[in-house]
């Protein structure tokens, strides 16, 4: 594509094919700017999901936003000829969401190039400069990195401690995104530490594999769990996430959120819609998982013969220890973009954070002109919404419109 005679039109560089990048690059096609989309579709999802996992999220928080009618979870199973999810009270497999996020990708983002970026850096002239782990260099306009949960899994520092080298699911320690398929345990003690959905869900999924589990929660985090939609409070505004005036406006009115303070920003991201687990879980749950709430873990370390040992201090200040053949840490992520190594050391001294996450502006933009952020990593700057797939209705035609407008003349 040519401006002219000499000036090739420099493309838009999506890093990132899960929900948000599928999403964005369909509104950044539809406004007719050139694009090039990085990763393997649905990654996370399909690689870091255990097998057996349903989707806390119901129907309506659970489709991509696209630029045009069509395309929709409900619409994808239509095309597929399955029954039509819909509902609140409708439960979605994740082998049937990853499904409709490649179904979304074939229909709406079919140049999608399965290759690694490597390094994103800005060039002296203008513009960024990429380097893809096929040896392949080039330069893009505008970068929109929307790589989803890689390489942001959190580890609270007592079982870091216990693995210098990283978790790993055949150490003492992991993390919860390094399990796929949770019969490894059957007829295994585990003990998960945590008190959210992935927590309660990977506990239930490994205990119904036949492994001894223990849920750990820490501090103030009890186990709970949501009540079901016809339990939901009538005089309410609905949202994707239920009924309550606050869930309506985080969800629908996000654009003031970047202005409140720094603290309360945070807080909210953390607090708002966690932990509890899903109604449908509850069943699944109790009876079959012993729960233990502790003040705080006191550390964790590897037990002489094989296994792990985690030393916990009880409600009442005692410590004990609770021994098990692995401990996995279902303790969320926490958005770092020093943990981003894809980004270049100049790049990644501009960018200006806060707590980590970078400081976004209107439309999606970070302090780098023509570098932009969107899921997970701009939930500091616009709120819980964008830990969920629906925060795409909000946040992908937004950020095309406002790449377009700053970088869409092909001089970027």
């Amino acid at each position: 594509m040519f401006l002219g005679r000499d000036f090739v039109i420099q493309p838009v560089a999506v890093i990132g094919a899960g929900p948000f990048g599928l999403s964005t690059a369909a509104h950044l096609r539809a406004r007719g700017l050139p694009v090039r989309v990085f990763g393997e579709t649905m990654v996370s999802w399909r690689d870091h999901m255990p097998v057996g996992m349903l989707l806390k999220s119901t129907p309506a928080a659970s489709s991509l936003d696209a630029p045009q009618r069509g395309h929709t979870l409900a619409d994808y199973c239509d095309a597929a000829g399955i029954p039509r999810l819909v509902a609140d009270e409708d439960i979605i497999p994740v082998e049937t969401f990853i499904a409709y996020g490649e179904w979304f990708q074939r229909k709406l983002v079919p140049e999608l190039e399965r290759v690694r970026v490597v390094s994103v850096d800005r060039k002296p002239g203008g513009g960024f400069e990429l380097k893809l782990d096929s040896g392949e260099l080039f330069t893009a306009r505008a970068v929109v990195i929307a790589s989803g949960l890689s390489g942001l899994a959190q580890l609270p520092p007592e079982l870091a401690r216990a693995v210098p080298d990283g978790p790993s699911p055949t150490g003492p320690v992991s993390h919860s995104s390094q399990h796929h398929d949770l019969s490894r345990f059957a007829g295994r003690e585990l003990v998960v530490v945590g008190a959210g959905q992935s927590a309660l869900e990977t506990a239930a999924l490994a205990a119904a594999a036949g492994a001894r589990v223990q849920v750990v929660s820490r501090g103030r985090g009890r186990v709970a769990f949501g009540a079901p939609p016809w339990q939901q409070p009538k005089l309410r505004p609905e949202s994707p996430f239920g009924r309550a005036w606050s869930l309506w406006a985080l969800s629908y009115y996000p654009q003031p959120y970047r202005y409140l303070p720094e603290g309360t920003r945070h807080y909210l991201v953390r607090r708002v819609l966690g932990p509890l687990g899903a109604w449908w879980l509850r069943e699944r749950f109790e009876e079959k998982v012993e729960v233990r709430e502790v003040s705080r873990i006191v550390g964790a370390e590897a037990a002489a013969g094989g296994g792990a040992v985690l030393r916990v201090q009880g409600h009442d200040g005692g410590v004990r220890e609770l021994a098990a053949d692995h401990v996995i840490a279902a303790t969320g992520y926490r958005v770092d973009t020093g943990a981003m190594d894809f980004l270049g050391h100049e790049l990644r001294a501009a960018l200006a954070v806060s707590r980590g996450a970078p400081k976004l502006g209107a439309g999606y933009v970070s302090s780098v002109p023509g570098v932009y952020f969107t899921g997970l990593p701009a939930a500091s700057s616009y709120g819980p919404v964008m830990r969920f797939v629906c925060g795409t209705e909000f946040a992908s035609p937004r950020l095309a419109g406002h790449l377009a407008a700053a970088h869409g003349n092909g001089r970027g």
